[in-house]
């Protein structure tokens, strides 16, 4: 009998052992991502994002800009370095590498074809992956790459 009490014991103190996640649970609620980049180019950044690909402004003033998605699904911020009102860890502008964006969309060909209308130099032309997503990539005014990708069905 004492045998299987230390079994059952082990078996336990296994299962809980190898049971338990190895990193901090966070919090099942709703968490939504918005990128932030520090950079003195709040004017072109605006006109980029809103004129180009056109985002909504959510909120702007002398030093943010806040812009989103045309859904609204996603956000995207930029604010001004060493401005006084924010702490030292936010002061250090963005170099322009090292960072890039995906827009996914529906209609990637159509998006294609508007912003070669618009004058947009074409980082990677539009093309067809192996794996079967289809995309093509421009550059902000920051130096950061977005790709827009119409994902295939897996």
């Amino acid at each position: 009998m004492k045998h299987l009490l230390i079994i059952g014991i082990c078996n336990c103190l296994f299962t809980v052992a190898y049971t338990q996640p190895n990193s901090v649970t966070v919090n099942r609620s709703k968490m939504k991502l918005n990128a932030g980049i520090i950079t003195e180019k709040l004017d072109e950044s605006r006109a980029f994002y809103t004129e180009i690909l056109n985002f909504g402004i959510t909120f702007e003033n002398e030093f943010y800009l806040l812009l989103h998605t045309p859904n609204r699904e996603s956000e995207i911020s930029f604010l001004l370095p060493n401005h006084p009102s924010q702490q030292k860890f936010f002061h250090k502008p963005f170099q322009g590498q090292g960072m890039y964006l995906t827009i996914e969309v529906d209609e990637v060909d159509k998006i294609y074809a508007e912003i070669k209308k618009k004058g947009i130099e074409i980082k990677i032309d539009i093309r067809d992956e192996p794996w079967g997503d289809r995309h093509f990539a421009i550059e902000d005014p920051n130096g950061i790459g977005i790709d827009i990708v119409k994902y295939s069905p897996q």
